[in-house]
């Protein structure tokens, strides 16, 4: 196998943060390659079902606040000039059910921080009696314990679509993209680092790992314990053709101590099915080992544990159900350093779910970091 040119920078994983990275990397003129073992966007790992709720005021840590900020920015620029709509701003709902205290993400009062950041970082918001939510948003049957938190610039991104778009730029950007090369293994060769995939060997002076959940790849047996995959499931439930769910925002819903205790929404993008779905953080040794098949036991599950005597204008039908996961880290908070202590190379992962949102920021912050160092 020939040695190709050496690049300026290559980034291993084109999802989320990825497609962002290799994007902004395209803008700089430098000569940059992006490499997926997959052909991104596509339904095998973290950034694939339709759409991901966007919020400002992240109970999950305030200091992913100014990254939310910024990628809804770049969402909106993204868009101009692609002329592809990525985002969706529907408004959005937090509920927490009142009746046991609600951990999130590994934030004790969730609910309370979410409603502590909007004001520290005047994101327009509102704190609505259950009366005026139940008269605005019938489907919700919030017990009289609860409270909501509404946000105005809280929407839905559609991932396929922000991937597909910010690699189709980087392409016609100068960027190289080799997609459905998986990098077997990475050398240090002098100052370069040497990516092998099984057709070609490329040379790079930056690396950035971006691999979602097949961070596991490239780390020590010791390292790869930090991070847990969790396999998730994403329902569409056919709605009731008698019941309105007309300006239905997205919605969140902590009920429970626990961190499965939660469900979260979109409205209607078909009008037949709303998709709803919620956590859960049974660990699985690698993404491809994931059970991709989704049980009827386990639809009926969600059903009667989670949807039942909550959310109205549903059938007990589901339309289709999907596996994506999640790749968490203890704290839920992200993971961005140099890999194995180069500073030439990064590595990202761990978005722990809630990663999408701030997809945009990540990717330019640490494209702008390889190219500065």
């Amino acid at each position: 196998m020939e040695k190709q040119e050496i690049f300026d920078a290559a980034v291993i994983g084109l999802g989320a943060v990825g497609s962002a990275a290799i994007y902004h990397l395209s803008l700089s003129g430098k000569r940059v390659l992006g490499l997926d073992r997959f052909a991104p966007p596509h339904t095998l790992s973290s950034s694939h079902g339709e759409s991901r709720i966007t919020r400002l005021a992240v109970g999950e840590g305030e200091d992913y606040v100014a990254l939310a900020k910024r990628s809804h920015e770049l969402w909106r620029a993204l868009e101009a000039k692609s002329g592809v709509r990525i985002f969706t701003q529907t408004g959005g709902i937090l509920i927490d059910s009142g009746e046991k205290p609600w951990a999130k993400h590994g934030s004790e009062g969730f609910w309370d921080r979410t409603a502590r950041f909007a004001k520290n970082h005047q994101i327009a918001h509102a704190l609505p009696n259950l009366k005026e939510v139940s008269d605005q948003f019938p489907a919700f049957r919030i017990p009289n314990s609860g409270r909501v938190y509404w946000e105005k610039e809280a929407g839905y991104l559609r991932p396929e679509l922000a991937i597909g778009t910010q690699l189709r730029l980087a392409g016609e950007q100068g960027a190289e993209l080799a997609l459905d090369s998986p990098v077997l293994g990475i050398e240090k060769e002098g100052n370069h680092f040497c990516l092998r995939t099984p057709e070609q060997t490329y040379l790079a002076e930056k690396l950035l790992i971006s691999a979602g959940g097949w961070v596991k790849d490239f780390l020590s047996e010791t390292a790869k314990k930090r991070f847990k995959i969790c396999r998730q499931i994403l329902h569409w439930i056919e709605v009731d053709p008698s019941f309105s769910w007309k300006d239905t925002p997205v919605w969140m819903w902590g009920f429970g101590p626990d961190a499965e205790d939660f469900i979260y929404g979109f409205p209607s993008l078909d009008g037949q099915s709303i998709k709803m779905a919620t956590e859960s953080f049974l660990e699985v040794d690698h993404p491809d080992l994931l059970r991709r098949e989704v049980s009827w036991e386990e639809q009926k599950e969600f059903w009667e544990q989670k949807v039942r005597g909550r959310i109205s204008g549903l059938r007990p039908n589901f339309i289709r159900s999907e596996v994506c996961f999640y790749t968490v880290t203890e704290d839920a908070r992200f993971v961005i350093e140099p890999w194995r202590g180069d500073s030439k190379a990064l590595l990202v992962s761990a978005c722990s779910g809630h990663g999408f949102k701030h997809s945009a920021a990540l990717g330019e912050s640490l494209a702008h970091r390889l190219l500065d160092d």
